[in-house]
């Protein structure tokens, strides 16, 4: 009833208004009204209030957290957030969070960090004397933090001299799962029945690769460059003292790249007292602390 007076009202006002609605059509007033309509909504729910937008610095955070850990899901990120002090809504967490394809997995490299706690790799080295005698090095290296383990030094290494070595390198209390080395022929039946008695699993790596050894390989290297291509060695206890003196010093002291310059043996900062230095080696490597 009120909008026929409504109408009647506007053509008594405006007589020729039929005249415009001649050329318009009811789906056109329609299109008109639907988006009054839509325009009359928006503005009536525009926003005034309520939880603040997430920071794009925060945004970034979240889908970092979540690729960094493919097995957390919202709430584990949205509690993490929370022991920041960041006030976050789960909901926006989820919706921030990195889209993965497929159910989500460990990356290679934390599946091998967790196994390199168990793995112990060694190797032999030769080391010409004095006398142009040929004496060999053996090192035993643990691949959790890249710690010697052990440095022996003979002329002749037989299978159960090196049965000995890594026995008394690892004990038969607390031996290492995984034994990575060498097909040399030095390795006899007496060292691979050593290794099976006292639990350890036998992993030779194939023949003429020595990247699958890599980490043993590296530390010969690093025992050349940095040792006993600088040394002339005079004979076997010689070279004993001197691999000694370079596993402490590698263990306790020098930094490295792998383990966030850090040394093996996970050495403090000091930061107060005087800063005072130590030969090591005759004055070929030195350690800086402080006093």
């Amino acid at each position: 009833m009120i909008d026929r007076l409504i109408l009647g009202s506007v053509c008594g006002l405006f007589p020729k208004v039929d005249d415009a609605l001649a050329i318009v059509r009811p789906d056109t007033v329609i299109r008109w009204h639907r988006a009054g309509f839509r325009l009359y909504w928006r503005w009536k729910s525009r926003h005034r209030c309520g939880r603040p937008a997430v920071s794009l610095e925060i945004r970034r955070l979240i889908g970092e957290m979540s690729i960094a850990n493919p097995l957390w899901g919202a709430p584990r990120i949205h509690g993490e957030l929370l022991k920041l002090g960041i006030d976050v809504g789960q909901t926006s967490v989820a919706k921030y969070m990195a889209r993965r394809r497929g159910s989500p997995s460990q990356g290679w490299k934390t599946f091998l960090r967790n196994h390199a706690d168990s793995i112990v790799a060694m190797d032999l080295f030769v080391v010409p004397t004095l006398s142009f005698r040929l004496l060999y090095g053996l090192l035993i290296t643990a691949h959790g933090r890249r710690q010697i383990l052990w440095v022996g030094a003979t002329a002749h290494p037989t299978a159960e001299w090196i049965a000995n070595q890594l026995t008394q390198a690892c004990g038969w209390e607390q031996t290492p799962r995984y034994l990575i080395r060498d097909r040399d022929s030095a390795y006899g039946e007496i060292f691979v029945r050593r290794v099976r008695s006292i639990g350890i699993r036998d992993r030779p790596t194939s023949a003429r690769s020595p990247w699958q050894n890599a980490y043993a390989e590296r530390l010969i290297g690093s025992i050349r460059r940095e040792c006993t291509d600088h040394i002339v060695i005079f004979g076997e206890r010689h070279l004993r003292h001197v691999l000694l003196s370079y596993k402490d010093y590698y263990n306790a002291t020098r930094t490295h790249l792998s383990l966030n310059k850090d040394a093996p043996i996970s050495r403090a900062a000091e930061k107060a007292g005087r800063i005072v230095c130590r030969p090591i080696l005759g004055g070929l490597h030195h350690q800086y602390g402080r006093i």
